[in-house]
C-alpha cells in the first residue's frame, strides 16, 4: 500500500484527489486549513485516511507538521502540493498580492523543500506533484500574481527535476497543469471554456501521476492552448489579457 499526502485537501481538487487514491488503495494524508472538513472527507474515506490541520503558510510549523504526519501514516511515497488560491489582480492591493505569493510561491517551495529532503534522507525515491496551470504558460493583466505564481510553480518543479537528476536519484517531480475545472476558486470565473468537471479532472491527474509523467495538461486538450501560448507574438497576447 502507498502512501500520499494532499494539501488542500478540504475542497475541490484537493478532497477528489483524496477520495480517488483512496479508492485505488492508497492511504492519504489530508492537511487543510478547515478542520470540519478534514473530519468529514476523513469520515467519508475511513481508515485509510490521516488528518493534519495546517495552514501551508505558517512556515515556523509547517515542517513539523509535514513530518508528524507522514510518520503516523508509516512513511511516504508521494507529496502532492495542491493548497493555491488565485485573487483578482485588477483591484491593485498588496493584500491581495501578497496573499497569492505566500501560498502559492512561499508556501509552496517550503512544502517542495520539505519534501525532497525527506526522500533524499529516507527513500532516495518518492514523487512530488505540484499544481501548476494553464496560466503558467502566459502573464495576464488580469491575474498578474496569480499567473506569475504559476509560472514560479512550473520552474521550480523543473528545477528540481534537473536536481533529482545530477544527483541520480529516483524522484519523480510531476508538474500537473490544470485548465479550467470545477472548484470554489471558478466558481464565480466568467468566460471559462472547456471547463472539466472535478471528477473527470482529477481522474486524469490520478493516471498522470500514477504513470509518473514529468507534465501532464488536465484536460489533455489544454496542450493545444499552451502550444498557441508559446507560439503567438507577446503583443498580441498583451492586447488578449491586459
Amino acid at each position: 500500500m502507498k502512501n500520499v499526502i494532499i494539501t488542500g485537501a478540504t475542497s475541490g481538487i484537493g478532497r477528489e484527489l483524496a477520495i480517488q487514491f483512496s479508492e485505488k488503495g492508497y492511504k492519504v494524508g489530508l492537511i487543510g486549513r478547515r478542520v470540519e472538513r478534514l473530519v468529514e472527507v476523513q469520515k467519508e474515506i475511513g481508515n485509510n485516511a490521516f488528518i493534519k490541520p495546517l495552514d501551508v503558510t505558517d512556515i515556523e510549523n509547517a515542517e513539523g507538521a509535514y513530518l508528524e504526519l507522514i510518520n503516523e501514516m508509516g512513511g511516504l511515497d508521494i507529496m502532492i502540493l495542491n493548497a493555491g488560491v488565485g485573487r483578482d489582480s485588477r483591484k491593485l492591493t498588496w493584500g491581495s498580492d501578497w496573499q497569492t505569493i505566500n501560498v502559492n510561491v512561499t508556501a509552496f517551495a517550503h512544502g517542495m523543500n520539505v519534501a525532497f529532503q525527506y526522500f533524499l534522507d529516507e527513500k532516495k525515491t518518492g514523487q512530488i506533484v505540484g499544481m501548476s496551470s494553464i496560466a503558467s504558460t502566459l502573464a495576464s493583466g488580469r491575474a498578474a500574481a496569480y499567473t506569475a505564481s504559476k509560472h514560479f510553480i512550473s520552474n521550480y518543479m523543473t528545477g528540481f527535476r534537473q536536481k533529482a537528476n545530477r544527483m541520480r536519484v529516483d524522484i519523480t517531480i510531476t508538474d500537473i497543469k490544470p485548465g479550467f475545472v470545477v472548484s470554489e476558486m471558478t466558481e464565480n470565473n466568467k468566460g471559462m471554456f472547456w471547463v472539466a468537471s472535478t471528477e473527470k479532472a482529477v481522474k486524469q491527474m490520478v493516471k498522470a501521476i500514477e504513470a509518473k509523467k514529468n507534465h501532464a495538461y488536465v484536460t489533455k486538450r489544454w496542450r493545444l492552448i499552451a502550444w498557441i501560448a508559446k507560439s503567438v507574438p507577446q503583443f498580441i497576447w498583451d492586447q488578449l489579457t491586459s
